[in-house]
């Protein structure tokens, strides 16, 4: 097993993943720092769990809008795989409920 040190919106994480894989990895993670960053200049300043919260909304309606043939596939997405795909798109579903758990919070405290 390999791990990889990966950086988006500007926190570390270290990922554990199969030899191998660690390239693809890091590339994948580089759409989503770009689409994280794509949300900040968009949104302006962004705590980091709304931040990769928009990030993922942005990957799963571009991943949604190819799907439904609506958006020519830019480079990196050319031949999606439907597994990354459906792991973005549960991925932006839980971030999106921690969001809302993290206002909840906030706004009882």
């Amino acid at each position: 097993m390999a791990s990889v040190e990966l950086e988006i919106a500007a926190r570390k994480y270290a990922i554990a993943c199969r030899d191998g894989e660690e390239e693809h990895l890091r590339s994948v993670a580089a759409i989503v720092h770009r689409k994280a960053r794509e949300a900040e200049t968009a949104l302006g300043s962004l705590g980091e769990s709304r931040q990769l919260l928009f990030a993922s909304l942005l990957l799963a309606d571009e991943l949604k809008e190819i799907r439904a043939g609506k958006a020519p596939a830019p480079e990196s997405f050319a031949e999606p795989d439907p597994a990354v795909a459906e792991a973005l798109e549960r991925l932006a579903e839980r971030i999106e409920k921690l969001a809302e758990t993290l206002e909840t919070r906030a706004s009882n405290a």
